[in-house]
């Protein structure tokens, strides 16, 4: 997707697609939005999505599908066992990755309950360039305990590090020298830290944590949920990749690895999952999980015609004017408000664009969840619904006390090629104000609090009287706008 200079000297981001399906959206009134983030407990979760505008909670299972991924759909077979869908991609994932074993699973976190069931036990200790929240909760609920090991810029929202992402060896080692390598399962890689802003890990960094891991005798494990926008920025960020094929810089990560698995619903754009490996005896160790939990062997959970979009997915993704259409979305977006002076995370990375609301609401203490309570501010604000990423979605410590999140952050995702630069616009515009009214935003409070995953079906509640008053103003400075 180029960047495009138009006459009058602005420079855009120019959609290579076009719109063949359209799908109604709503705008509410600001009353009726201050009533809806009400009813749904001000869990961004909980709304209802007719009462949701732009729905930037996430860009898992709601990326646009390709016209070729909708007519691959026509030609599924969906025999039991056997499937001919099921060859398909299993020959696609191999093609692409080099890989021999696939086992299917219906998403992501099904992957990591495999994983963890199979390798943690209690003592384990798996580093991390950083935790995602299923994949901490799976490795906690077998007994098992999460290392950071993500380098300092990482969870520094503003800085110029291009790879965030990457792994600090010298932490990787001191966690391994300090837990004794037999009580290390796998490290494990995210590609795209989900929880600190979509920010990547070069080539060469995951170059040498697989030094590491080959040093102690330990199982390098990525989760490539996010990978294409992490190949889109080792091939746009990184010298020594410049000159490769998106295919090239795929294989050479796969090569690095023992086993990787993904959630469909990100990468390949469609619903489904898997675990990928060369390893006869991993392949052989998982195997049994996938009948006991998600399905046979030929399906795993997925249905057929979102196996078949799957396999056209992934091959779309090997061609770098499908997956730079994100990214470059979200660098806009990340611009624009970065000239503003309004807190985002830098420099942009994949999934989506992220506020600092740590710097954005300063006046709400962490201790009432200051990401979550600005989720519910930019619902108000204009029907834009995120994702808090910040202290409630972590766990709390084993006393019941908080584990106050490294850097709290409000995610607006971009599903892929699903808006138009008219409505990140409008984002921008309503995140302006926002800003501009951000005295207005109090913190949060929990009125139900589930023991686990708590940010998916918590409640809470203001602590004081600030979405009445945010709204008043809005209909001030807005009139009978909407």
């Amino acid at each position: 997707m180029p960047t495009v200079k138009m006459y009058t000297g602005e420079k855009i981001p120019l959609e290579m697609h076009k719109v063949r399906i359209v799908q109604k959206l709503n705008l509410l009134p600001v009353e009726e939005r201050v009533k809806a983030i009400t009813d749904a407990g001000n869990n961004t979760f909980l709304l209802q999505n007719c009462d949701v505008f732009l729905d930037m909670l996430t860009d898992s299972g709601v990326n646009a599908m390709s016209d070729n991924q909708l007519a691959s759909m026509m030609i599924a077979d969906d025999a039991y066992a056997g499937s001919a869908t099921f060859t398909r991609l299993s020959n696609k994932l191999t093609e692409i990755f080099g890989t021999k074993y696939f086992l299917p699973a219906h998403q992501g976190r099904a992957c990591e309950h495999i994983l963890a069931k199979t390798y943690v036990t209690g003592g384990s200790v798996v580093p991390m360039n950083f935790h995602f929240t299923t994949t901490k909760s799976h490795i906690t609920q077998c007994g098992g305990a999460v290392e950071e090991v993500i380098i300092d810029e990482g969870v520094k929202p503003r800085s110029t590090c291009m790879f965030k992402g990457n792994t600090d060896i010298a932490k990787l080692r001191a966690v391994i020298d300090k837990n004794g390598p037999k009580n290390i399962p796998f490290v494990r890689l995210e590609a795209g830290t989900n929880l600190v802003g979509g920010q990547p890990y070069s080539m060469e960094n995951m170059k040498d944590v697989r030094k590491v891991c080959d040093e102690y005798g330990i199982m390098l494990v990525m989760d490539a949920s996010l990978l294409q926008d992490n190949l889109y920025f080792i091939k746009t960020r990184e010298e020594s990749c410049k000159n490769k094929t998106i295919r090239e810089i795929t294989r050479e990560m796969a090569d690095l690895c023992d086993i990787i698995y993904f959630s469909a619903r990100k990468l390949g754009a469609a619903r489904g999952g898997g675990i990928i490996t060369n390893s006869e005896k991993a392949y052989r160790a998982m195997r049994d999980f996938v009948p006991l939990f998600e399905g046979f062997l030929t399906y795993g959970g997925m249905s057929v015609r979102e196996m078949e979009a799957m396999t056209v997915g992934l091959e779309e993704t090997m061609d770098e004017e499908v997956i730079n259409q994100g990214p470059q979305f979200i660098e806009y977006m990340v611009n624009e408000l970065d000239k503003k002076g309004i807190p985002v995370v830098t420099p942009p990375g994949g999934l989506g664009c992220h506020l600092n609301a740590g710097e954005f609401i300063p006046q709400v203490a962490q201790g009432q969840y200051p990401a979550g309570a600005l989720a519910a501010a930019m619902y108000i604000a204009g029907g834009v619904r995120g994702m808090e990423r910040g202290t409630l979605s972590e766990q709390r410590n084993p006393d019941g006390s908080e584990r106050f999140a490294e850097i709290e952050l409000l995610r607006l995702a971009m599903p892929r090629r699903v808006f138009t630069l008219s409505q990140v616009k409008y984002a921008i515009d309503r995140i302006t104000w926002l800003y501009e009214n951000r005295a207005i935003v109090g913190g949060l409070t929990f009125t139900e609090e589930p023991a686990i995953m708590r940010f998916f079906v918590g409640r809470l509640a203001p602590v004081s009287d600030w979405q009445t008053k945010l709204a008043a103003k809005f209909r001030k400075d807005f009139g009978d706008s909407l």
